[in-house]
C-alpha cells in the first residue's frame, strides 16, 4: 500500500489515534485508494470511469460473459454461476469438464438458499479466512434462480464461500446472484498474479477486471470441510497461511523441508517451530517447479532463516527431490536426509497433536515411494518420532500402463481381474471388460503376465479406482479423487455388512472383496459395503495393537470413509491444522528428522 498516497480526509483519519483509521492499515478511499481497470479479451483497455466500473461488469455477466477479477492471492475466472450456457462455457474453454467449481455468495442468508448449512459449517463461512467450505447442496426451492447443474456434475456437494474482499462486495451487492469463482490459472500451474500471467489462459476469458494493488505473493482460496463436527482442512492457503506449528521436542538444526510432488508445500524448521507454507500446488511443470522455489525463497526471506539441513520425499523423480540435490550441490556443508512419505503423513499429525509415544498409524492415499521401491498407498504403521515399523499393508497388485492407471481406473479394475481369473477375465463380462477393445485386453494381459510396465502398488487410493470402474461409475476421471467423490454419492447409511477379506502376516488380501462385489446386484450395495469393509480393515488391525490410532493421506479426505470410521472409532485421531493429503508432507518430513 506504500505507493498509494492519502488525500486529506485520509491522512486526518489515519493519523487520528481516537478514529478506528489510526489502527487499520488497507485503503480502500475512492479518491486515493485502489483504481480499477477494464480490459477486453485482447487485454486492450475498455475506458470507463471508476464509479460505473462495478455497473459495466455487472451487465457483462448478465450477458453471460466470463471474466478474469484481480483479488488478493491472484486471479478469479468468474461467470453467473446460474447461467447453464456461461458455466458450460468456462468449462469447455478451461478444459475441465467436471471438477467442481466454488461458488461465492453475497451473504451468509444467500448460503443457505444453496446449501444445508450446520453451526460448525456456518462458523466456518464467516470466520475471517473466508474459506471455501464443502456443503450438501439444498433440496429445498427457497431461491429464485438456482445453481447451474454444471456447477458440481453428478454431486450433490458444493464448494461455496462468501466475498473477503471490497471488490467482491460491490460485486455481489450489484449483481445479487452468486458468482463462478475459479483459480485463474492453467491445470497444475499457479494462479496467475498478474496481469501478464493471464496471456496463457487467452481465449478463456472475455473481460479482465483489474486493480493497481501489487500481489507480492500469489495464493489459492483455502478448502475446508466439517466431518462429525471436525475441521478438515483439505487446502491451507489464504487466510490459514502460513503456519506456525510447534513440535514436542527441539530440532538439532535449522531444517528445510522440500515437501511432495503433489498439493506441494514446504517448511522451515528451527528450535521447537515449524513454519508450514501455504498450498503451492503440483510440480508438474516448468512454472510450478519456478513458483515453488520462490515460494522457498519468500519464506526464507520472510524468517531470516538459512537451513542447514535439507529434507525431502525418497522418491528418486519427486522435483522436491531433485532440488534438494541442487541445493546440496551448491552447498557442500548442508546436511541431507529423506522421510518415507507415509511415514511422514503420519509424523504430520503427531507433530501438529503433539503425540510422543508409538501410534498405530493408517496412511491411506493414491502413492508414495515405498521403502521397496514400489508404491505404496495401504499402509499400517507402528512407529514414533524416532522409528517406524510397516506392520500391515494391502497385497500388492499391478498398474497397467504405469502412472496412466492414475488417469484410467479401467486399467487398475482390469488388473485385478486378472489377479482373480487370470486369463479367464478376457472372457467375462462387466463394465470393466466392456471399457476395452479385444485386442486392448490381449495386449494388457501380456503385460500383466510380463510385468510391462507394470509398476505394483498397494495404494486405496488406487482400489477406490478399480472399484469405480467395476461398478461402471467411471472408467477415466479428469483429476484426483474424482472416482471417491462419485462412490460417495452412492452410499446408503441404511445398508449394513462388509465384504470378506484376507488378513495374515501383515498382508491385507482384497482379492475377496472384489470378488463378492461382482456377484452383488446392487450398485448402492456394493458401494456401501466396499465403504464398511474398509473400515473393518482399519478395525481389525487397530485392535491389534494398544496405541493411539492416526489416521492420514488424501484418501482421508473421502468424507464418507472419515466419518465411519470416526463413527467405529471416536478416539481415532485426525489432523485439524495441515491437510490429510500431501499438503501435510512437508510437517512431517521436519518432524522425521527427530532423532
Amino acid at each position: 500500500m506504500k505507493f498509494f498516497d492519502m488525500c486529506k480526509a485520509c491522512e486526518e483519519e489515519y493519523n487520528n489515534p481516537l478514529d478506528r483509521r489510526y489502527h487499520a492499515q488497507p485503503i480502500g478511499c475512492w479518491d486515493c485508494g485502489p483504481t480499477l481497470s477494464l480490459y477486453d479479451k485482447s487485454n486492450n483497455p475498455i475506458q470507463t470511469i471508476q464509479k460505473n466500473m462495478i455497473n459495466k461488469v455487472v451487465r457483462l455477466l448478465e450477458d453471460g460473459m466470463i471474466i478474469a477479477m484481480k483479488g488478493v492471492g491472484g486471479y478469479h475466472l468468474i461467470c453467473d454461476a446460474t447461467n447453464d450456457a456461461a458455466v458450460c462455457t468456462l468449462r469447455k474453454r478451461k478444459q475441465r469438464p467436471s471438477k467442481p467449481f466454488a461458488v461465492m455468495v453475497k451473504d451468509i442468508e444467500t448460503a443457505n438458499e444453496f446449501a444445508q448449512i450446520n453451526a460448525e459449517e456456518k462458523e466456518l463461512l464467516l470466520s475471517k479466512e473466508r474459506p471455501i467450505v464443502l456443503l450438501k447442496s439444498s433440496t429445498s426451492n427457497a431461491c429464485i434462480l438456482p445453481l447451474s447443474s454444471h456447477i458440481a456434475p453428478c454431486l450433490t456437494r458444493i464448494g461455496l464461500f462468501l466475498p473477503y474482499t471490497p471488490l467482491h462486495l460491490l460485486l455481489l451487492q450489484k449483481f445479487n446472484r452468486p458468482l463462478v469463482a475459479t483459480s485463474a490459472n492453467v491445470t497444475d500451474e499457479p494462479i496467475c498474479t498478474e496481469l501478464k500471467d493471464l496471456k496463457k489462459l487467452h481465449g478463456v476469458y472475455d473481460y479482465v477486471l483489474d486493480h493497481n494493488r501489487d500481489i507480492v505473493n500469489g495464493c489459492d482460496d483455502s478448502v475446508v470441510m466439517v466431518v462429525r463436527g471436525d475441521q478438515v482442512i483439505l487446502r491451507r492457503a489464504r487466510g490459514y497461511a502460513p503456519v506456525s506449528i510447534k513440535l514436542p521436542f527441539d530440532l538439532p538444526k535449522n531444517t528445510l523441508a522440500l515437501g511432495a510432488n503433489q498439493k506441494s508445500t514446504i517448511a522451515i524448521g528451527f528450535g521447537k517451530e515449524v513454519i508450514l507454507s501455504p498450498h503451492i500446488g503440483d510440480l508438474d511443470s516448468i512454472s510450478s517447479v519456478e513458483y515453488y522455489k520462490k515460494n522457498i525463497e519468500t519464506l526464507e526471506r520472510i524468517y531470516h532463516f538459512k537451513p542447514d539441513m535439507i529434507v525431502h520425499d525418497k522418491h528418486p523423480n519427486y522435483e522436491s527431490t531433485k532440488h534438494a540435490k541442487s541445493l546440496i550441490s551448491h552447498n557442500s556443508l548442508l546436511t541431507v536426509c529423506d522421510v518415507q512419505h507415509h511415514y511422514a503423513h503420519i509424523l504430520g499429525v503427531m507433530a501438529e497433536k503433539q503425540l510422543t509415544g508409538k501410534v498405530l498409524g493408517v496412511a491411506f492415499d493414491g502413492t508414495g515411494y515405498g521403502d521397496d521401491g514400489k508404491l505404496w498407498g495401504g499402509e499400517f504403521f507402528v512407529c514414533d518420532f524416532k522409528s517406524y515399523k510397516r506392520v500391515a499393508y494391502l497385497n500388492y497388485f499391478k498398474l497397467l500402463g504405469g502412472s496412466k492407471a492414475i488417469k484410467e481406473p479401467k486399467r487398475v479394475a482390469l488388473s485385478l481381474l486378472f489377479d482373480l481369473y487370470g486369463k479367464e477375465a478376457l472372457t467375462l463380462k462387466n463394465p470393466t471388460i466392456d471399457a476395452f477393445s479385444a485386442l486392448e485386453l490381449k495386449t494388457y494381459f501380456q503385460a500383466w503376465k510380463k510385468n510391462l510396465n507394470s509398476p505394483l502398488s498397494s495404494s486405496v487410493g488406487r482400489l477406490f479406482d478399480a472399484v469405480a470402474s467395476l461398478l461402471d461409475v467411471c472408467q477415466v476421471i479428469s483429476y484426483e479423487g474424482e472416482s471417491g467423490m462419485l462412490l460417495e454419492e452412492l452410499y446408503d447409511e441404511r445398508v449394513e455388512g462388509y465384504y470378506p477379506f484376507g488378513y495374515s502376516d501383515g498382508e491385507i488380501d482384497i482379492l475377496p472383496v472384489i470378488k463378492s462385489m461382482l456377484s452383488e446386484q446392487h450398485i448402492n450395495i456394493s458401494v456401501s459395503k466396499f465403504f464398511h469393509t474398509l473400515v473393518e480393515i482399519i478395525f481389525t488391525i487397530y485392535q491389534k495393537y494398544n496405541l493411539p490410532l492416526v489416521l492420514s493421506g488424501g484418501v482421508f479426505q473421502n468424507r464418507i470413509l472419515l466419518g465411519l470410521v470416526l463413527e467405529k472409532i471416536p478416539e481415532a485421531i485426525i489432523s485439524h491444522h495441515i491437510p490429510p493429503n500431501d499438503g501435510g508432507i512437508a510437517l512431517g518430513q521436519i518432524a522425521g528428522t527427530y532423532c
